[in-house]
């Protein structure tokens, strides 16, 4: 079962803005280590599982995975071959919208050798540029 949410207000959501930076969730909050992006888009309900794996499977289930997003806005599609016309389509697909210095995911409890792997192997999976970054002491 995919990650989307229980109920929403409405169906089908506008496209939207993707303009300008994160306002929140840009620092470490809960784990040690963090991977922040640097560019903007759509991170798909797909993308955020095959990131949750591939971190997972590089922990071999020690320490903590926190994933900092969720996907709460509805992506439609028409059906292939269909002409013009006759409304929008069917919801297809949820996504969450990245802004520069949203922070995806974080890991709590391993090395940063551990944690700086599995962050790698989870930005292949991710169209867009990421960093790891460190939680500050002094926060």
């Amino acid at each position: 079962m995919p990650l989307m949410p229980k109920r929403t207000k409405f169906r089908k959501s506008h496209r939207g803005s993707r303009a300008g930076n994160a306002q929140r969730g840009t620092t470490v909050a809960f784990g040690d280590f963090g991977l922040q992006t640097l560019d903007r888009g759509w991170m798909t309900t797909r993308q955020i599982e095959a990131c949750r794996v591939a971190i997972n499977r590089s922990l071999k289930r020690k320490g903590k995975v926190f994933i900092r997003i969720f996907p709460h806005k509805s992506i439609t599609r028409r059906p292939p071959e269909t002409r013009m016309g006759k409304g929008k389509g069917a919801v297809d697909t949820w996504v969450a919208v990245i802004r520069p210095g949203n922070m995806l995911f974080e890991v709590a409890g391993v090395p940063e050798s551990a944690a700086r792997e599995a962050m790698r192997l989870a930005s292949y999976k991710l169209g867009f540029r990421t960093r790891l970054v460190t939680r500050n002491p002094h926060q």
